[in-house]
């Protein structure tokens, strides 16, 4: 029951009802041709064969096969439990059959390492040539496709659709055969003779109907329906039925059952229904018959696998619009995205679906004002450790291909140390560099103890990581030279999501003029100026409203200076919004403020609200930091002395009291925006996440437990 339990855990609800099938896998490669003479489908049937009683019972299911006007491939271990079965090859061969090489010692350590694999690949290359073989079998359903170009095959037959008691249970998430480039070659070269070198690439037979030994043995199934119900799906979509059976689990008419075994009338069963229901409608190749087929097309159908993504980030999801902005653009082109993140209010639930983007809350924080470098440090601390425990058992069970991780803190990429060892890709993001932030943060001397921590610890951060991505140029070239992260380390400032922050149709008619911060709420950020600011503009502009959206350690003082500097009633504090949420909000706005202290970790802190205020329409007030004046120019927003709270509110009166200055000031920004948005670096981005993840990885030794487990 409780094998069922998971497996209808995984099910989507398909015309299977009973086996995971994966939304898009009926896609067929781009410029798939279809099968040959109109054919519906292709069916492939390959034999493991294990053991020695395998090896007795694999004649009889040839001649069960070829009674039926079948033919199959089956795949042998060289220096298994058996010798090497010469005569009966032979025999398989003569009679229409095929043979190709089961791994080479079946005991799970051939992707141990690297070095192994290529110290046993002479072995097995020795005996695809001397048995006359072009395909490969891994065992275990282990593989690593980019080392499988050492083996001089024209097919490898070691992965699946979706199979939710392997290793890897997404597996390809695809019912098609499909072309393996060596990376080095042209994509469009052909298949090579079996001659010795190295070829420019191969073919990828995925298994698409679930192995026996799972059906039968593990599952209890006690008929081939299952089979039966994928093969016409699969059928109905065009694709390649691939079954793999084990002449080792079968036992026939004459021999004993055992609970290792189950009847071979089920396969024949299943036989039987596909030449009486399909007739002439399929294709019945060998494996190397399928290979050639298309190893000849042109282009050939390469497959880009869906990737597994992790962000984590101590954030919130929904209001944090660098995170979402990543984690948005993977989910449109089809990845699958988890975000772990923290959760700001009871009201939100643990687990949600946003966008196609499955956010995870782990962590609650339902208030932002830590006053002390312990009161920070802990709840950070508590986030690392969960998000670890999270990676580590989802990864083991469903592997990620990429870990994208965000500070604060540099050292929450250590939540993906597990990922890593196994293969996976890890991206460290920096929002902040954390010693000058801590710096501000906390009043720390940059030449204490204190700070050279910090320094050491965002070293053996960036270490960690495969490529460091950074929040702005300035920060570049100081991060790259002092963490020796030159030539992996890339700049992307938080270029504003032009499908989210756009114009859009003014609906606000109250005749107030409203000013507006959306952002965290901490000292550098200098909100305070903006009040004292805000005083003369008020006592100008009586009809003027000062709207404060976010949250952070500085909140409570900037009400009680807001209630001193006698500005309650025009001055209002407002809880975060989403991200979508305060795009709308600040469409509405008439000037937005951005008061940087340029003596603080501010002066280099690239802000995102800049380009949003620009995006919505909305004409902005910038304070003179080095980092703004690196990006904008005095033709797109109003710059004003940094501290200097008479030159803010000159600014400000001046934009909220010149229409005309406010439309040219909107048109140069939007025209600024739409060569600087989110769209003219998302293909940076992408390329970068699919460069790291380019190479396959094999999953470590401990994770085969799961199949039994």
């Amino acid at each position: 029951m409780e094998v069922r339990r998971r497996i209808a855990a995984r099910t989507r609800e398909s015309a299977t009802g009973v086996w995971p099938i994966m939304p898009g896998s009926e896609r067929p490669p781009e410029g798939w041709p279809g099968w040959p003479d109109g054919k519906k489908f292709a069916l492939v049937l390959t034999h493991d064969v294990e053991n020695r009683t395998g090896l007795e019972k694999a004649r009889r299911l040839a001649d069960l096969e070829r009674d039926m006007g079948f033919r199959s491939s089956f795949n042998f271990i060289p220096e298994g439990s058996y010798k090497d079965p010469a005569e009966l090859r032979e025999e398989l061969v003569r009679n229409g059959f095929e043979v190709a090489v089961h791994e080479l010692n079946h005991d799970g350590r051939l992707y141990q390492s690297r070095m192994e694999f290529t110290d046993k690949t002479k072995k097995i290359n020795g005996y695809l040539g001397e048995w006359g073989a072009v395909g490969f079998r891994s065992g275990f359903m282990r593989s690593n496709l980019d080392w499988h170009h050492e083996l001089e095959i024209h097919y490898d037959m070691s992965t699946f659709d979706t199979d939710p008691f392997e290793p890897q249970p997404y597996g390809r998430h695809t019912i098609f055969p499909f072309w393996v480039p060596r990376p080095d070659t042209n994509h469009e070269s052909q298949i090579t003779n079996h001659s010795g070198g190295s070829s420019p690439g191969y073919v990828e037979l995925p298994y698409t109907l679930p192995q026996d030994s799972t059906l039968f043995l593990l599952l209890r199934e006690e008929t081939p329906k299952i089979w039966i119900h994928k093969l016409d799906w699969i059928a109905a979509h065009g694709g390649m039925a691939l079954v793999n059976v084990h002449p080792d689990y079968c036992h026939f008419d004459n021999d004993r059952p055992s609970k290792g075994t189950y009847p071979v009338a089920r396969y024949r069963d299943f036989l039987q229904y596909v030449a009486e229901r399909y007739r002439s409608e399929f294709w019945q190749p060998l494996p190397s018959q399928l290979a050639a087929f298309v190893g000849k097309l042109s282009p050939q159908p390469i497959l880009r696998r869906a990737k597994r993504v992790c962000m984590v980030t101590h954030s919130f999801y929904e209001t944090d619009n660098r995170v979402t902005r990543y984690a948005t653009t993977l989910v449109a082109r089809g990845d699958a995205v988890d975000v772990l993140a923290l959760r700001r209010s009871p009201e939100l639930p643990e687990e949600e679906m946003i966008e196609g983007v499955r956010v995870f809350r782990i962590q609650d924080r339902f208030e932002k004002g830590e006053q002390t470098k312990f009161a920070y440090l802990w709840p950070l601390l508590r986030f690392l450790r969960a998000s670890m425990r999270w990676v580590t058992r989802r990864h083991a069970s469903e592997p990620y291909d990429l870990l994208h991780i965000h500070n604060v803190p540099d050292f929450m990429v250590f939540a993906g140390w597990y990922p890593k060892l196994t293969g996976a890709r890890v991206i460290l993001d920096i929002h902040d560099i954390v010693p000058e932030f801590f710096a501000s943060k906390f009043g720390i001397l940059p030449k204490g103890l204190t700070f050279a921590l910090l320094c050491w610890m965002e070293r053996a951060s960036a270490a960690f990581a495969h490529h460091v991505i950074i929040a702005n140029d300035l920060w570049l070239e100081k991060y790259a030279l002092r963490t020796r992260t030159a030539g992996r380390c890339t700049a992307f400032i938080n270029n504003v999501d032009s499908s989210v922050f756009t114009r859009r149709a003014r609906r606000r008619d109250d005749g107030k003029l409203i000013v507006l911060f959306p952002g965290g709420l901490q000292w550098h950020q200098g909100v305070d100026i903006a009040l004292r600011a805000f005083t003369q503009v008020r006592a100008e502009l009586p009809h003027c409203e000062f709207h404060i959206y976010g949250d952070g350690n500085a909140k409570e003082s900037l009400v009680r200076l807001a209630a001193d500097l006698g500005l309650d009633g025009s001055v209002r504090f407002f809880k975060p919004r989403s991200v979508r949420e305060i795009a709308a909000i600040m469409a509405e706005a008439d000037l937005g403020v951005v008061p940087k202290r340029a003596d603080s970790f501010g002066n280099e802190a690239y802000s995102t609200k800049i380009m949003e205020f620009m995006a919505v329409g909305v004409p902005v007030v910038v304070s003179s930091t080095k980092v703004d004046r690196y990006y904008f120019d005095d033709s797109v927003v109003r710059f004003f002395p940094s501290g200097d709270a008479q030159g803010l509110a000159r600014q400000m009166l001046a934009v909220l009291r010149d229409a005309e200055m406010r439309r040219e000031m909107v048109r140069r920004a939007s025209e600024y925006v739409a060569t600087h948005c989110w769209e003219s670096r998302k293909a940076d981005y992408l390329t970068l996440v699919d460069s790291l993840c380019a190479t396959d990885v094999a999953l470590p030794t401990p994770v085969l437990a799961q199949k039994a487990a």
